[in-house]
């Protein structure tokens, strides 16, 4: 993979030139900056920006004044190669505060291992239905100890509206989730996220959470795209990359309001 090259499609299609990632969601583009704007279930942010140190502030003030108007908390999604270099301390002294840096790892589908079954007595199942998204909101919830509200809200818009753009899967251990994931798809272009991954406490380290990326993959592939996408922990980190995905920067969220 030449990194250079897929980094910058990546920046182009997926920041840059960004579609909504839900219904009600909209794309903006304020000068310098990207931003998506939402309702309050929805994720408001700061996408891309071409900042350059004269404007950075008054960029990031500008932000902060205009999501503020709407009354939405909102995150600046910063990468590890975005301009100015000290584009972070600046948002610090705005008063924005960051959440730990997740690794960019992005993959070719066609190149991924993608023959990892989950373990004995486990099954996938996709989520199709109010009932699967609330198997997977139980998941999330207890995976990563945060509400699902807001989850379980922008999945079943999604799935109301366009399902054919995201793919939630679980896994069973008979009736009980115990994994969960999903994929979002984005029309128009070459790459697929994948996001949520989580393994409840108790059946870690089995190969479930290996088992859920593989069949996204798998998944994505038969759809016609080439790359995926994952905001990786340091947890998922090792295993993405003995799967073939390939670190091309570092994203951290910085995040204002309550």
């Amino acid at each position: 993979m030449d990194h250079t090259t897929v980094l910058a499609l990546y920046d182009r299609d997926m920041r840059e030139h960004a579609t909504p990632d839900g219904p009600g969601a909209r794309i903006e583009r304020a000068g310098p900056v990207v931003r998506q704007v939402a309702d309050a279930h929805g994720w408001n942010g700061v996408l891309w920006s071409d900042l350059d140190p004269a404007g950075a502030d008054r960029a990031i003030q500008e932000q902060i004044a205009y999501f503020t108007a709407l009354g939405r908390d909102f995150e600046w999604k910063l990468y590890g190669h975005d301009r100015p270099a000290d584009l972070g301390a600046r948002l610090t002294a705005a008063g924005l505060r960051a959440e730990p840096e997740e690794t960019l790892l992005i993959g070719e589908s066609g190149r991924l291992a993608t023959d990892a079954e989950p373990p004995a007595g486990v099954r996938l199942v996709e989520a199709t239905d109010p009932a699967g998204v609330d198997l997977v909101v139980a998941v999330h919830e207890r995976a990563f100890g945060t509400d699902g509200t807001r989850l379980r809200h922008r999945l079943l818009a999604r799935l109301a509206a366009d399902p054919g753009t995201v793919v939630a899967v679980v896994a069973l251990a008979g009736d009980e989730p115990v994994g969960a994931a999903r994929t979002e798809l984005v029309p128009g272009t070459a790459f697929a996220g994948l996001w949520g991954g989580g393994t409840v406490e108790g059946w870690r380290g089995r190969g479930i959470y290996r088992a859920l990326v593989a069949h996204r993959a798998r998944v994505a592939a038969a759809r016609g795209y080439r790359y995926l996408q994952v905001d990786a922990s340091p947890l998922s980190r090792p295993i993405l990359r003995r799967l073939g995905f390939h670190a091309l920067s570092t994203t951290t969220p910085y995040l204002y309001g309550s």
